[in-house]
């Protein structure tokens, strides 16, 4: 038998990531609409954020947890293509429920339904490609994932606007719901979606348990071993210890939120903090019990025993994407503020400018379409390191130039930058991850890896409206400048990350003298 990976050609690699395509449909639907759909039904603008929160929680939950039920399931559709149908499925359903939802409450939870199916299919779509591609491919592999995602998020960003004005289907609604133009796009986002994820699961073939664990056998050199780690799992006694520590760090950070009277938004932390101490506790109480071989417990002990490269990773990706929420978040409230001078939300001037956002959001995501197999060029000619280095660095130059470009219309530059980040944060640090990982854990270790993108989405929700209103005098620009920074921050992390090829090195020059 062939222990080795064989190398796919570029069509096996398209069809494989083909299916992320409808993902992103799915979700860039959900992030371009929900809000709307809120306030339609009669949600306050201060609620909105609160509502949202279901997104990241969803994610923070369901992706370890499908990633691990996924390394462990093996049917006649394969190991990850069950839960990419049966989360289209779902997904589908939703997105076609969606605008039909009779009030808040429903629509809130249909949310939470929508994001949770997404994310079944979504998690297992990055394990997959370090299941079916060898190391010196997985760059190409996620690059191309990076161009459906690219693709999937301008055209659904914009169906709306395509139906209206391309189809001339009503843009107003009559009835006090939605316009026909939206929800005709959620009905094409529930199609596109179903009909991507099926030709990924029909046109790819996952290679059998004993391929697989051929796989991992020919991969369990020195190098990986020492990247992958090898401690032992943790103690109830460590668990109970620990626990403690976080439920006492939530408790006390609520109560200094509720003494001060800050922002209700920083009860999150605290809840965030009790919930994860909450979970060890837990955790301790079923390793007394002698129940050691749980789902929870399990994934709790991989998460404290991350591989060294994973570690060092977490880092990069919770700055990259901080910056990446603090731009989602706050900049329709800079562009409109600083460069066309109105926060006055009735004015003809800001919805001017609000639109003009929805364009530069569907340019950086077009450009990161276009960016996406030259990153993957860059990365196989120099370092993934280095590539995502210069990356992030022109994606942190574009978020920072906000500040200094007055011009609406020359903000298109800043997300030549913008694009190129994303498209590499998508691809490069995945590329790192897969080939550092134990092919037996690929897929929990994916959906732990979520956590560090899941976590600064908390965070920023949570105190970027307070640094704003108390260190930033109420400019939302700054969210932007401080987006940038975190980006240049995510950057120099990038060269601590230890990869096969240096560790390898290292161990060559250490045996040399």
């Amino acid at each position: 038998m062939n222990k080795s990976r064989p190398q796919l050609s570029f069509w096996q690699i398209w069809n494989m990531c083909f299916g992320f395509l409808g993902v992103q449909f799915g979700f860039a639907l959900q992030n371009a609409n929900v809000s709307r759909i809120f306030q339609t039904l009669g949600a306050a603008i201060d609620d909105i954020p609160i509502l949202w929160i279901a997104a990241p929680v969803t994610g923070l939950l369901v992706q370890p947890i499908v990633g691990y039920m996924s390394d462990r399931t093996w049917t006649s559709l394969g190991r990850r293509r069950p839960y990419f149908l049966y989360g289209a499925l779902l997904s589908s359903a939703a997105l076609l429920f969606m605008p039909h939802s009779p009030t808040l409450w429903i629509a809130a939870g249909m949310l939470w339904i929508m994001d949770a199916s997404i994310n079944v299919s979504m998690e297992p779509f990055r394990a997959f490609v370090g299941d079916m591609l060898p190391e010196q491919q997985r760059s190409s592999g996620f690059a191309m994932q990076s161009f459906f995602i690219g693709v999937g998020s301008v055209v659904a960003s914009a169906l709306p606007w395509m139906m209206a004005n391309w189809w001339d289907v009503s843009n107003v609604a009559t009835d006090g719901g939605l316009p026909d133009s939206v929800v005709f796009s959620f009905y094409a986002g529930g199609v596109v979606l179903l009909l991507a994820v099926l030709w990924t699961v029909f046109t790819t073939r996952e290679y059998s348990p004993e391929q697989m664990a051929a796989f991992a056998e020919q991969e369990m050199d020195s190098v990986h071993q020492q990247l992958q780690g090898n401690e032992p799992p943790r103690t109830a006694a460590q668990y109970l210890k620990a626990c403690w520590v976080w439920i006492l760090a939530g408790g006390l950070s609520t109560a200094l939120v509720a003494g001060f009277g800050l922002e209700k938004e920083l009860y999150i932390l605290g809840f965030g903090l009790m919930l994860f101490g909450g979970l060890q506790l837990l955790v301790a109480k079923l390793k007394q019990a002698g129940k050691e071989e749980t789902g929870l417990g399990q994934i709790m002990d991989d998460l404290f025993a991350m591989p060294e490269t994973m570690k060092q990773l977490a880092w990069v990706q919770f700055f990259s994407w901080f910056a990446l929420f603090a731009m989602w978040i706050y900049a329709t409230s800079a562009v409109t503020a600083h460069h066309y001078g109105t926060s006055d939300t009735t004015t003809e001037l800001f919805n001017e400018g609000a639109n003009w956002v929805g364009v530069l959001f569907a340019a950086y995501n077009g450009f990161a379409a276009l960016a996406a197999f030259f990153i993957a060029w860059f990365a196989n000619r120099t370092s993934h390191k280095l590539a995502h280095l210069v990356n992030l660095w022109l994606g942190g130059l574009g978020l920072m130039s906000f500040l200094w470009i007055r011009d609406p219309a020359w903000l298109m530059l800043s997300m030549v930058g913008v694009g190129i980040a994303w498209a590499s944060i998508l691809s490069l640090p995945y590329a790192i991850l897969s080939c550092s990982l134990p092919t037996q854990k690929m897929g929990v270790y994916m959906g732990i890896f979520n956590f560090f993108i899941v976590i600064p989405q908390i965070l920023a929700a949570s105190i970027l409206g307070f640094l704003i209103n108390h260190l930033f005098a109420g400019q939302a620009i700054y969210a932007l400048v401080l987006g940038g920074a975190s980006w240049i921050l995510a950057g120099v992390l990038v060269l601590r990350v230890k990869e096969p090829q240096d560790l390898a090195a290292f161990q060559a020059s250490s045996t040399a003298q």
